[in-house]
């Protein structure tokens, strides 16, 4: 099929759905400036083994080397800001054609957009936690300073390590969170992936819990993904193109539907 058809498939699944929900990587947010893990030569993973500079068990250890690997791209954290794909999503949620968004990103950049319902598969970055008496404060002031500048942070009320509420390699999902997204993606017939490779898991099971039960896929992402045989649709270019001719193509439908 064309794209314009592809898009027009999308729209008809959308407008039809009894419950839609999202699931988005790190691809919606690599057209605001930050950069995804796994993209040939850009990719963060293809310059640092994660597990050097990314897991909780180097954290515990020599959390230093985590924040100086952090500062070099907390900036671009920082200044980021919603592109068209997030205010897609959050405009199909207005259209009450989206449930909610399942997001592997940390950025905040869908609540920022208008996305009300957001679960945040590995965590955020509006908070971090002490490790020592399990204190959560606020990320803006001391601790976003610390990641600018590659320093460790420390808890004032006890002097412990504080630790960015973004899932570190080696830890889990935050379980009330995964536990919210396994009901949707199990009770969902129509599951929008857009900008995730399908690679991390588990986060990246979801879309196949929701093939299994039953629910259409629509796929929009640049390269191929593990799960493209399994979709209804694939579309193959850029989520902030893609996602808003989706938005219109639902807008279109539902206009029709309003005229008859």
């Amino acid at each position: 099929m064309s794209l314009e058809e592809d898009i027009d498939r999308a729209a008809e699944l959308l407008t039809s759905a009894r419950h839609a929900v999202a699931f988005t990587g790190a691809g919606v947010s690599t057209p605001s400036g930050i950069p995804d893990f796994r993209s040939p030569g850009s990719g963060l993973w293809t310059k640092n083994d994660p597990m050097a500079v990314a897991s909780i068990q180097v954290f515990r250890v020599e959390p230093r080397i985590f924040y100086r690997w952090m500062s070099s791209t907390a900036a671009l954290f920082v200044e980021a800001q919603p592109n068209p794909a997030h205010t897609a999503l959050a405009e199909l949620e207005k259209l009450g054609l989206l449930k909610a968004v399942l997001t592997q990103n940390i950025d905040n950049l869908h609540q920022r957009a208008g996305s009300k319902r957001v679960l945040e598969l590995h965590g955020h970055l509006r908070e971090a936690v002490c490790l020592t008496c399990q204190q959560v404060v606020g990320i803006e002031g001391l601790v976003q300073e610390c990641m600018l500048e590659g320093e460790v942070p420390y808890c004032q009320n006890c002097g412990g390590v504080l630790k960015p509420m973004a899932v570190l390699m080696g830890e889990p999902l935050p379980m009330d969170v995964f536990l919210e997204a396994q009901v949707d993606s199990q009770s969902c017939d129509v599951m929008l992936v857009a900008g995730s490779s399908l690679t991390v898991v588990p986060a990246a099971d979801l879309p196949y819990l929701a093939r299994r039960r039953g629910s259409k896929l629509i796929i929009v992402n640049r390269q191929e993904t593990p799960a493209d045989h399994l979709a209804k649709v694939v579309i193959r270019e850029d989520v902030a193109q893609a996602l808003p001719q989706i938005v219109q193509a639902c807008r279109e439908r539902i206009e029709s539907y309003d005229g008859l």
